[in-house]
């Protein structure tokens, strides 16, 4: 495939191909993000970076997203997850199909330290398909990482994507 497939693909290619430094580059693919999905500002998702094959996003453990013992919410943990995932997702869905999230497991496994990180990758199989299908579904892989190289969370995120009704 080459060449974005969509509105997000092009607003990205362009943000990733304007030579701005890496910090000005992220700020601007988050505060992209985040002018659409209002829960991931509120939250502080940052977007590292942003292809058709993979996502990094990260959840600095601030008061705003913190648990009674400090670490970073499950909900936040979950909504890194289904961000990461969205994005990667939502660079390669046409503009003529919409993303739905269709069922997320998270299983929380061990205490999450400092602040987390999440990518989420795309197979080349998986995209090919979401190239030519007209609706079908796929479990995007995601990988949650905390400030120890732990993954405190194992979490499952499977997207469909079918055709926007007229």
């Amino acid at each position: 495939m080459s060449g974005p497939v969509n509105k997000l693909g092009k607003i990205v290619a362009k943000i990733n191909g304007s030579g701005l430094p890496s910090f000005l580059r992220e700020s601007a693919l988050s505060t992209a993000f985040n002018a659409q999905v209002k829960m991931a500002g509120v939250a502080g998702i940052h977007v590292e970076s942003l292809t058709e094959q993979q996502s990094v996003v990260s959840l600095k453990n601030t008061f705003r997203v913190q648990n009674h013992i400090g670490g970073v919410h499950a909900c936040g943990m979950a909504l890194l997850a289904e961000s990461a995932s969205g994005m990667v997702f939502g660079m390669n869905v046409r503009d003529s199909h919409l993303p739905l999230l269709k069922s997320m497991s998270m299983n929380y496994v061990k205490r999450a330290k400092g602040d987390l990180k999440a990518i989420a990758t795309l197979t080349d199989a998986q995209r090919n398909e979401i190239a030519k299908e007209d609706k079908g579904e796929v479990l995007v892989n995601v990988v949650v990482t905390d400030s120890a190289g732990d993954s405190p969370v194992e979490c499952e995120m499977r997207w469909v994507w079918v055709p926007k009704r007229k």
